[in-house]
């Protein structure tokens, strides 16, 4: 999952973040939705992230020099 950090802290860079970081934190939640997401059909549910892939993706993204 390295090289879905690194995606990450692109989408991150890839944003005017240098007044005001609201654009790049947007940036950064739409790519790992994009990422993560995965279709459940069950009751009521359509989207659902793993939140221990997230924590995953946190600690990968710590990590990144």
């Amino acid at each position: 999952m390295t090289e879905r950090a690194k995606k990450i802290m692109r989408a991150y860079e890839a944003e005017d973040t240098y007044n005001f970081p609201k654009d790049g934190v947007v940036a950064v939640i739409r790519a790992i939705v994009n990422d993560f997401q995965y279709h459940h059909f069950g009751e009521g549910e359509d989207m659902v992230v793993d939140a221990r892939l997230l924590y995953e993706l946190a600690d990968e993204l710590e990590a990144l020099k």
